[in-house]
């Protein structure tokens, strides 16, 4: 085939991908319809729930800074920050001793790990807040020997400790799970390597395995986040006086309960929300090097002009 054979062939076939690369493109005036009755629809439904009386927008607007709203607020916030550092601690802690090849370490903290994603958060949190009810006494002691201290369990379990207790307890198991997966992420050739140099364990964990885990481990712990900012309502059950309890104890008083329900609404999704925009932002820093990585070889793929 000639050169000119040769050219005339490749630009026909380039002709061709191009056709196809278009041919399934929606045309823009369709575009421009569906994107007007989604816009209408929604219009529509904002129509609808701002001329709705019965939801009681004034009062919504009312009680949005009363005081006793705040100091719900101002509960759920550190109750879900502290039982999550708390959840993160110890998931590491069982990921590690899943990953462990001790036999005893390992089938210990697969059985933690079974037990508290296998049972309801619910149910736990009304198990610990009534635990005095199966031990009045909370002992430490040695075994079948003298006691060296005990406390009464109503004083030392109280909402607060039930509530702390009970979503660490839970959020650590989940994030056990996501920590072994994001160290299981890392190439086994970096952890030889951390061996050849002669690197403790635990250093090596740190300084190189950890770090190259994050990429992984970032994003299920964002959600996981997300998920226990959320879970903090469960704690209303056993009269903790969270966000939930407080638009509670509102409602139960004034039986305006839609109004309230829109109230505790608004501000779980003001959290979300400032939560996932956060996350996007950690998700970046850690991806950066697959980006920069990226470029370069976008570069050399490029083909030349």
């Amino acid at each position: 085939m000639s050169d000119g054979a040769a050219v005339t062939a490749a630009i026909a076939e380039d002709d061709s991908l191009r056709d196809v690369a278009h041919a399934y493109k929606p045309l823009p005036i369709v575009r421009g319809l569906v994107w007007l009755v989604i816009g209408l629809i929604a219009l529509k439904v904002l129509v609808v729930l701002a001329q709705n009386r019965n939801f009681g927008w004034g009062i919504v607007g009312e009680w949005l800074t009363e005081a006793s709203i705040l100091r719900g607020l101002w509960v759920t916030l550190w109750l879900g920050v502290v039982s999550m550092a708390l959840g993160v601690v110890l998931g590491l802690f069982l990921a590690i001793g899943r990953m462990s090849k001790d036999v005893l370490i390992s089938s210990l903290a697969s059985v933690y790990i079974w037990f508290f994603r296998g049972t309801p958060l619910l149910v736990q949190l009304i198990f610990w807040y009534n635990l005095s009810y199966l031990f009045p006494e909370i002992v430490i002691g040695i075994p079948f020997g003298p006691t060296l201290a005990s406390w009464n369990t109503n004083d030392v379990i109280s909402p607060l400790t039930a509530a702390i207790g009970g979503l660490a307890l839970n959020e650590a198991a989940y994030m056990a799970e996501v920590i072994r997966g994001g160290l299981l992420s890392v190439d086994h050739g970096q952890i030889e390597a951390t061996q050849a140099f002669g690197m403790s364990p635990f250093r090596a964990l740190l300084r190189v395995i950890l770090p190259q885990a994050m990429r992984a481990i970032v994003p299920p712990t964002g959600n996981q986040f997300i998920s226990m900012m959320k879970s903090t309502s469960l704690v209303s059950v056993i009269a903790m006086a969270d966000l939930l309890y407080s638009v509670q104890a509102v409602y139960n008083r004034t039986f305006e309960i839609i109004p309230m329900l829109l109230v505790a609404v608004f501000y779980y999704l003001v959290i979300t929300s400032l939560l996932n925009v956060g996350q996007g932002f950690i998700e970046r820093y850690y991806g950066r090097g697959e980006r920069d990585a990226a470029g370069p070889a976008k570069a050399a793929q490029a083909p030349e002009g």
